[in-house]
């Protein structure tokens, strides 16, 4: 069976800070709420549930979901680093597609501590260790440079490599301040005081060259997607105005690990996940409207733009100088605010960009809104690595 996926619920509680959030079950069971109102349905009519974050304990999606009911559905818990909420969608996706069930849940959710993100099992194998070797040969990175937490070190070579193709200074520190400029409309974004560029180069940088307003915030948070097939709307009277239309899924091949440092760090993953979507949706890059991708680092949206073919490696600085990644331009990317700006609690992540996509199909976004938004596309990473393009619709 092929049934189209409709997107009938979404739901997302404010961003915070560590230490600032409610507990993870509670910001789950808050966010799922949301979404099962927002659909206009019950819990007991959701029929399998999927459960996506890093930081947390096994069976951490039942105790969140308990507090909504505990109705007997299969619970299923996903963990795919900060590609962990896509996993779970595409898995709910995948569910209603293929006619297992009607309706499905996907929540996210995470509760981090303040600092750069570092293993948890540091006494076992790490599972970016080959991507660290990859990065550490391509970027002549030291044995004490090696000693940094894995994302500080190996974002900070993307950075180097970035720097050393063409890409400026102002072109990277750019990003940051996009983003706190979208993020000021978003109430349930971290960030929302504008930067300049001056700003954002004036803090030396932290490891090489990269600089603290390059990075996105350790963040709590959690949000929420159900998911319903046509009949199933109209049985319950749930609006189907969009639905997803493309998917791209993905990890890594072996000849990644013998390319360039952009390879290694998500662009070739991102691209293959795109082509993927482009081809099951059988639309293109000039299709889309508005884009919500995974800008962790400023540098890994950089890499992003052209793994989506929305230009090409060398007109970075043009495309970004001449405001085709914002308002009035050809894209609008990450009108929330993004990862930099709205915050990065990884489980989350996933299905906030969906939440958001979702609101400016509908055309509910608010001050955000694109105007005559008609197709949106999300694109999601996991280092280890997972990636994910989705691409929906308003019908």
């Amino acid at each position: 069976m092929n049934n189209k996926v409709v997107i009938a619920g979404v739901g997302m509680v404010p961003f915070k800070k560590p230490g600032q959030s409610d507990p993870y079950d509670i910001m789950g069971q808050n966010a799922s709420r949301m979404a099962l109102e927002d659909a206009g349905i019950s819990y007991g009519l959701v029929e399998q549930a999927y459960a996506g974050y890093v930081y947390g304990d096994s069976c951490a999606g039942q105790a969140a979901l308990y507090h909504v009911d505990i109705s007997g559905i299969p619970i299923f818990n996903v963990t795919n680093n900060c590609a962990s909420g896509s996993s779970a969608f595409a898995l709910a996706a995948q569910a209603v597609e293929s006619g297992v069930v009607d309706c499905a849940l996907a929540v996210g959710f995470e509760q981090m501590t303040p600092g750069a993100i570092d293993l948890v099992f540091p006494d076992r194998t790490s599972p970016l260790a080959r991507h660290e070797d990859a990065v550490a040969r391509a970027m002549n990175l030291s044995e004490a440079e090696r000693e940094a937490p894995p994302a500080v070190a190996m974002f900070a070579a993307q950075v180097d490599a970035m720097l050393q193709m063409g890409v400026s200074e102002e072109t990277i520190a750019s990003i940051t301040c996009k983003a706190r400029q979208h993020a000021e409309h978003n109430p349930n974004a971290i960030f929302r005081d504008p930067l300049s560029i001056e700003e954002v180069l004036a803090a030396p940088p932290v490891f090489r060259n990269l600089r603290k307003l390059y990075a996105c915030p350790p963040s709590c948070g959690a949000a929420a997607v159900v998911v319903c097939n046509e009949a199933f709307a109209r049985t319950h009277g749930v609006r189907s105005d969009v639905s997803l239309v493309g998917k791209g899924w993905c990890s890594d091949k072996k000849q990644y690990f013998n390319g360039s440092v952009l390879d290694v760090m998500f662009q070739a993953l991102s691209r293959d996940a795109a082509t993927a979507a482009y081809e099951d949706a059988g639309l293109g890059p000039e299709d889309i409207d508005v884009i919500e991708l995974h800008d962790c680092f400023t540098t890994n949206e950089l890499a992003t733009y052209s793994a989506l073919g929305l230009c090409q490696d060398e007109d970075l600085n043009a495309f970004v100088a001449n405001g085709d990644n914002t308002y009035g331009g050809r894209y609008v990317v990450n009108p929330s605010g993004g990862l930099l700006a709205k915050g990065h609690p990884l489980g989350a992540t996933g299905l906030a960009q969906i939440t958001e996509l979702t609101l400016q199909l509908r055309g509910t976004a608010g001050k955000r809104q694109v105007a005559g938004a008609r197709t949106a596309l999300q694109h999601n990473g996991g280092l280890g690595s997972a990636g994910f393009v989705h691409i929906f619709q308003r019908t």
